[in-house]
């Protein structure tokens, strides 16, 4: 079976953040998160249950499959790690969830597990974390003075 698309992956992601927040996932609920009509939350979720990520229901809800579980969790873990990574490196707050948003689907899972270690890495040093902050600061005084 192949790979879940970016799409699907979006959709994976929301619905596992809202089975574990809430206990469950409407479509109404997903179609608010993703900012999508429920319609297309209604095809999608039919297309999920094809291909065995979750059991959908219609008028009863969606559940999902061990497979679709372990996808979500992972999604969710890789959001995260990519969040934790971009602060550590110095990007700015208000950047970090359109900065993720737009590089999660782009990365393969090498990467994510190089990126993984490497903030293993860095939070084990913090002074060289704390390096990597004196010469971000150097580099913006010299863009600042230019």
């Amino acid at each position: 079976m192949p790979a879940p698309t970016s799409s699907m992956e979006d959709y994976l992601e929301n619905i596992y953040k809202l089975i574990e927040t809430k206990g469950y996932a409407r479509v109404s609920d997903i179609a608010e998160a993703l900012e999508v009509h429920p319609s297309s939350v209604t095809k999608m979720v039919q297309k999920l249950d094809q291909s065995s990520y979750l059991i959908y229901e219609k008028y009863r809800g969606l559940m999902l499959t061990p497979k679709g579980k372990k996808i979500g969790k992972r999604l969710v873990d890789r959001h995260h790690l990519l969040e934790q990574f971009l602060r550590l490196i110095g990007v700015q707050e208000e950047n970090i969830y359109t900065d993720v948003e737009g590089i999660e689907h782009h990365l393969s899972w090498d990467s994510i597990t190089c990126i993984e270690s490497l903030v293993q890495f860095l939070e084990n040093n913090p002074k060289i974390v704390e390096g990597l902050q004196e010469a971000e600061a150097k580099e913006a005084k010299i863009i600042e003075d230019m």
